[in-house]
């Protein structure tokens, strides 16, 4: 078969032997974020009600608090809660993303948070590779707004973002005086997503390297694709 096109010395056959998963000495790395800096924030307490699923699953997890993060351009990369959620995020094998639903959409404390992970530390995304795992809870009926656009966001920075998702109506009505998540449905799904982000993280961690390679990519060069992914003009 004729590929006049491609460069053939650069393009590669993807092999089964591969991509097996690799058994790590480490426990996976999850890093959860939420989206809000209320005294009782309901993301807040469903992050931690994720996180200890994923503890109990086996998971290293660590829960980064945006109270005090500047808005994006309002503050140099070097402030202290910036390079919190850097280290954070080069420490970390996957995530979870949980925002309150407003006006349709995430919340912006979620969203600065996003805006402040690196495009790319010289020509690669800072996220790409990672699984992600997405959550939203709702003051009223259930929707997917919030969750619908994380998924685009996540996508777009080259993540692998699981199917299974999870979405709390009436959030106010599902966490007791102890600030513990009844039993639900509710509750049953978020298990459900951090199973299936578990197990996503533990096939594909250590693969990134191999399951971001891209063709275009090999045939850019390094110098070009550093100056196109991290353009300061936009």
């Amino acid at each position: 078969m004729e590929l006049p096109n491609i460069n053939i010395d650069l393009l590669k056959t993807p092999q089964f032997t591969q991509i097996q998963a690799q058994e790590l000495a480490h426990p996976p790395r999850i890093l959860l974020l939420y989206g809000s800096n209320r005294e009782r924030s309901f993301s807040r307490l469903a992050v931690m009600e994720a996180g200890r699923i994923l503890e109990y699953f086996g998971a290293d997890v660590r829960i980064f608090h945006p109270k005090g993060l500047p808005l994006p351009e309002d503050a140099e990369i070097t402030h202290p809660k910036v390079q919190e959620l850097h280290e954070l995020l080069a420490w970390s094998e996957g995530m979870v993303w949980c925002s309150p639903e407003r006006h349709g959409a995430m919340s912006s404390i979620l969203k600065a948070q996003i805006d402040w992970i690196p495009l790319a530390a010289g020509a690669i995304r800072a996220t790409q590779g990672k699984t992600l795992a997405l959550m939203q809870v709702c003051g009223g009926s259930q929707s997917f707004n919030a969750v619908n656009q994380m998924r685009i966001l996540g996508r777009w920075m080259r993540m692998i973002t699981i199917p299974n998702q999870s979405s709390v109506a009436k959030a106010f009505t599902e966490f007791d005086e102890q600030d513990r998540m009844k039993p639900s449905s509710y509750y049953s799904r978020i298990v459900d997503v951090m199973e299936e982000l578990y197990k996503y993280t533990l096939m594909t961690r250590g693969q990134s390297a191999y399951l971001t390679d891209r063709y275009s990519e090999r045939v850019e060069s390094a110098e070009e694709l550093s100056k196109r992914v991290n353009q300061r003009n936009l």
